[in-house]
């Protein structure tokens, strides 16, 4: 049997809670919607660009380097056997859409998914309609997606598979596993907005079976706004034609005089043109502290961070909409009050300097590794 992961000590939480000031401020527990940015990323990307801004282009190789070194972290933290099967897009609509947009579709072919999906993985596939491909979508079954109903509805014309890892207004968490490999053996693409799982839970999309992945950095990854990530595994990488074009998307991309199409190797032929540099020397140090920690042990945390908040919520009254299985628990917890509106009690929440979100008429309350009982009292001590 496999040991547990050591649980992060309180002194280890004391100096995280010290990588994010907004913690002296508010209990924040908010990280399913816009996560504080930690003190070594905001250092990392005031220092890039104090460079640029000091020698221009003279460090511009530099800072190439230091978009390759974090597509290699990247890669660590989502299991990938390869670098190159990392592209950085602004977000996660962007790569959803590259997938959408890049696949060879025919007439009468259809893609599956869920009625619960954030829109960001609904419009990109409700778009190839214009296209005559049929996008179908299995409904919410009291805070989850039955696995039964959803693969009933694939079949020998289903493309893609395109489900969220966890499910912004629920926390409902797939079984990836399952479902990658009946995708793998039924030769569908398994398409996967992780956008509500990767940092805080742990990704492994080579055992998963998972063919492509895409996730926004500013949420569980603690990384800045306007930068994300783009799994493309070498097994499917060639049926995805890039919808966008440019010189860095190119094999010879620094060779401006020579034009050849031949794309780049894996995932970053779907960078076009040049990247964000700031951002992502920013989520480097993100991605640093959260493989640091370990993601089993973030994992761990988050989840028994969780588990006391619907514990809490359920002792005063609340009627959980998040599952509470085993292997279905994520780190969001959405909850109703048999008496009061879910944008009313977090106005209330907001007051007491608790920071939390409504989402589908329900409380939703998303902590991460670094808060801990004290953020939870207040949020207890405000609550009805």
């Amino acid at each position: 049997m496999t040991p547990a992961p050591a649980a992060i000590s309180p002194v280890r939480i004391a100096e995280l809670r010290r990588e994010f000031p907004v913690s002296e401020r508010y209990a924040y527990l908010n990280h399913a919607a816009i996560a504080p940015l930690p003190q070594r990323a905001v250092k990392r990307m005031a220092a890039v660009a104090r460079e640029t801004s000091r020698t221009g282009d003279q460090r511009w190789d530099e800072r190439n380097e230091i978009v390759e070194q974090v597509r290699g972290l990247a890669a660590r933290l989502v299991g990938a056997r390869h670098t190159h099967e990392i592209a950085f897009v602004p977000n996660t609509s962007t790569g959803l859409s590259i997938v959408a947009q890049g696949l060879e579709w025919r007439a009468g072919d259809n893609v599956v998914g869920a009625m619960c999906e954030f829109p960001s993985n609904v419009y990109p596939w409700m778009a190839l309609g214009a296209r005559e491909v049929e996008y179908r979508q299995v409904p919410e079954r009291d805070g989850r997606i039955d696995l039964d109903e959803l693969l009933s509805r694939v079949d020998g014309r289903t493309r893609v598979l395109a489900l969220s890892w966890v499910q912004y207004a629920s926390g409902y968490r797939l079984d990836l596993e399952q479902l990658g490999r009946w995708c793998r053996e039924q030769g569908v693409l398994f398409v996967v907005d992780a956008i509500q799982g990767l940092g805080a839970l742990r990704l492994a999309v080579e055992r998963d079976f998972v063919d492509v992945v895409a996730a926004g950095a500013h949420k569980w990854l603690l990384g800045p706004e306007g930068i994300g990530l783009l799994y493309v595994s070498d097994r499917v990488v060639n049926r995805i034609r890039p919808p966008l074009l440019g010189w860095r998307s190119m094999r010879r991309k620094f060779e401006w005089t020579t034009f050849d199409l031949t794309p780049a190797e894996g995932a970053p032929r779907h960078e076009p043109g040049t990247l964000n540099a700031y951002g992502i020397a920013a989520l480097g140090e993100s991605l640093h502290l959260l493989l640091e920690l370990g993601a089993e042990a973030v994992e761990r945390r988050v989840l028994t961070l969780a588990e006391q908040v619907a514990s809490g919520l359920a002792e005063r009254g609340f009627e959980l909409s998040s599952p509470q299985w085993e292997g279905e628990r994520s780190g969001i917890v959405a909850a109703c009050h048999p008496e009061i509106a879910a944008d009313e009690l977090a106005e209330r929440l907001l007051r007491a300097k608790v920071v939390v979100a409504q989402r589908a008429g329900r409380l939703r309350v998303s902590p991460h590794v670094y808060n801990d009982e004290e953020d939870l009292g207040r949020l207890f001590a405000a609550l009805p």
